[in-house]
């Protein structure tokens, strides 16, 4: 079942649309922090819509993503000078360059070590640097994969998107690496997260959201508009998924249930709804669920679009 509806949203703009609203996470303080892919800096929007801007050295520097990281500082990716960036709650920055020549890192999480784990689009590796700075590399086993974005999982382990191999790699905090193939080809797995007992994924150039199973067994969705281009994915309970549609200028939503049958547990769709945002071609990208309940969205015109969370808990 599928259906375009309306949930409450308000835009908020916090840029020039040169800037780039890229991605998007809740901080240790209450607060929203973003990177600005191309104008090169980091900023914080308070909930009361309070807007701070960093700006970066050199403005080239290209930040991706960003996450909190075990030190209650904000780190990101800088694919532009291939480093890693720290910043700290009160502003000051602090980067650690990759070994890698034209590392390109990209997706970035926290591990269950408390260290920080990365990707690297430009050299099939993934990097792990801790809270003081140590890094180290693991190559991959393909070449031109381009991994992409990494979240933790249930077991342990980072589980990555492989956007060229058209595959999901994990991760074991010795190195050890896995690589489980999507069942549609050419999909492009881009963002990815855990919902407590699964892995969930976007297929940008197929149009399917992907389920992944810590043993390997994978579930496609297909999505009401097949050329919407989903990017970036959260899980907002088990079974619950809200995604960016680029192409569709939409939040879309994702409800799956579990029916035990005698063949096994089979997880089929309850609904997939999609949430028209206010300003057409806005670019939608990152998305998180913020502080108060509610999800935010990066979007790359410059602004940031609220989605009222009184109702984001409600399967229906």
């Amino acid at each position: 079942m599928s259906a375009r509806t309306e949930l409450p949203i308000r835009e908020i703009r916090v840029s020039d649309q040169q800037a780039g609203p890229y991605a998007i996470t809740a901080g240790p303080d209450d607060a929203l922090w973003l990177t600005l892919a191309h104008s090169g800096s980091i900023g914080r929007l308070a909930l009361d819509e309070t807007w701070t801007e960093f700006q970066l050295d050199p403005p080239t520097c290209a930040p991706m993503i960003i996450t909190t990281g075990p030190d209650e500082a904000m780190w990101y990716t800088r694919s532009g000078d291939h480093r890693i960036g720290r910043i700290g709650l009160d502003g000051q920055t602090e980067t650690f360059p990759i070994p890698t020549a034209d590392a390109a890192p990209f997706g970035i999480t926290t591990g269950p070590d408390d260290a920080l784990w990365f990707t690297e689009l430009g050299s099939d590796r993934i990097g792990r640097i801790s809270p003081e700075g140590q890094l180290s590399e693991f190559v991959l086993p393909v070449t031109g994969g381009v991994p992409s974005a990494i979240t933790a999982g249930l077991d342990g382990a980072l589980w990555f998107t492989l956007n060229q191999a058209n595959a999901i790699g994990r991760i074991a905090l010795d190195g050890t690496i896995a690589v489980y193939p999507i069942p549609t080809a050419a999909s492009g797995p881009v963002g990815i997260t855990s919902d407590g007992e699964a892995l969930w994924f976007v297929e940008i150039a197929a149009g399917q959201l992907g389920r992944l199973t810590s043993a390997g067994e994978f579930t496609e969705y297909a999505l009401p508009d097949r050329s919407a281009k989903p990017h970036a994915i959260v899980a907002t309970g088990v079974g619950d998924c809200w995604f960016t549609e680029w192409a569709g200028n939409a939040v879309g939503h994702l409800i799956v249930s579990e029916t035990i049958t005698e063949r096994g547990a089979v997880t089929e769709p309850e609904a997939v709804t999609e949430h028209r945002l206010p300003s057409a071609a806005s670019e939608p990208h990152g998305i998180c669920r913020g502080p108060d309940g509610a999800l935010w969205v990066a979007l790359e015109t410059g602004g940031v679009a609220r989605l009222d969370g009184s109702r984001l808990d409600r399967r229906r």
